[in-house]
């Protein structure tokens, strides 16, 4: 009898160990939880949001042969009334920029299933290693902070600021 007793006392400690256990872990999983940041938008940006007319925007450096084309509704007026103007950031940044973004972008696309195929319907090709001057890499950076806050989507873990 003493014995079941023991083994039965032994038997709750491990219970209450585990049911311990099971918490902290479950505690830990919730802290540890990314919180998501709210945008706030003003009214410009809100403007740029609802045009419907469709803008053709060919982005590219007199000083090289790259271009892109972005059609999208609103981006210009957005772009000259609510971005950084040119100059605010260097080169460098953008770049780092962009090849984390596109290289993410590139990834939704493949994965039509699970991320809007109308949000991303072509592949961006951007190295790197090429010098894309800044007049491209300004606007297709521009152009992705325009996207993240018009379409609520994360391209990655920078929250897209203006």
């Amino acid at each position: 009898m003493f014995g079941f007793f023991c083994i039965l006392i032994i038997m709750k400690k491990r219970i209450l160990q585990v049911i311990t256990a099971l918490i902290l872990i479950a505690s830990l999983a919730y802290s540890c939880n990314t919180s998501k940041t709210a945008i706030s938008i003003n009214d410009t940006e809100k403007e740029a949001f609802t045009k419907t007319e469709g803008d053709t925007i060919t982005i590219n450096d007199e000083e090289s042969e790259y271009e892109i084309i972005i059609i999208e509704p609103g981006f210009n007026f957005w772009l000259q009334s609510v971005a950084h103007s040119q100059g605010y950031y260097t080169q460098s940044y953008l770049e780092n920029r962009n090849a984390i973004w596109v290289t993410e972008w590139n990834q939704r696309v493949l994965q039509f299933n699970r991320y809007d195929p109308n949000l991303y319907e072509m592949r961006i090709n951007y190295s790197q290693g090429i010098d894309y001057g800044y007049e491209v890499n300004y606007k297709l950076y521009n152009y992705f902070i325009y996207f993240q806050r018009k379409y609520n989507q994360r391209l990655g873990t920078f929250i897209p600021r203006i």
